[in-house]
């Protein structure tokens, strides 16, 4: 169940996270908006996505060993989700560590192996104010505040933590409590 609140804050608190292994970076949030087909061609602007148009129906949160396609993924972001992504060039130690840190508080997550980061490991957040009720039905009154990207060149689980405990759950359509984001929901 989603809960939607008025107000809140498109401002994420403390500096942008730079560590030698992770930096951070903060985008513009680009406009809400479902589309119908996942396969869409959607012009993001940052990468791997960290806001913006998405498929109708998010991922169940998850540790998953088969890419999912990103217009999903954003959908999941907009629920306050963080999605942890992985080329195929990241060692197996490092995708190890990563499952562990999914499993260790897998609320709200979705971990998802994607090639086109090459050798990187990619955290992505979108946080703007919580949604009022219904505000589906017109996305063009939504501040879609910003959208973040952690690209990491090998795992680094402070950074990680910090990231995620940072960013989750302060998206548009957020939950009452992370608890609510159960694995498999």
């Amino acid at each position: 169940m989603v809960a939607f609140g008025g107000g809140g804050s498109s401002s994420a608190s403390g500096s942008l996270i730079n560590t030698s292994s992770c930096t951070e970076q903060q985008f513009p949030g680009l406009k809400p908006q479902h589309i119908t087909n996942p396969d869409a061609n959607v012009n993001y602007n940052s990468f791997p996505p960290s806001s913006g148009p998405h498929y109708a129906q998010p991922a169940p949160w998850n540790l998953y060993s088969d890419p999912v396609k990103q217009t999903i993924l954003v959908h999941n972001l907009e629920h306050g989700g963080i999605v942890i992504q992985y080329g195929k060039g990241v060692s197996k130690s490092d995708v190890d560590n990563i499952d562990s840190f999914y499993q260790g508080d897998p609320y709200g997550m979705v971990v998802a192996p994607y090639a086109k980061l090459g050798n990187k490991i990619a955290a992505t957040a979108w946080n703007e104010p919580a949604y009022d009720q219904n505000q589906d039905s017109n996305f063009n009154k939504v501040d879609p505040g910003h959208g973040f990207v952690l690209m990491c060149k090998s795992f680094d689980k402070s950074a990680l933590t910090k990231f995620r405990d940072k960013h989750r759950n302060k998206a548009g359509e957020r939950y009452q409590s992370v608890k609510d984001m159960a694995p498999g929901q």
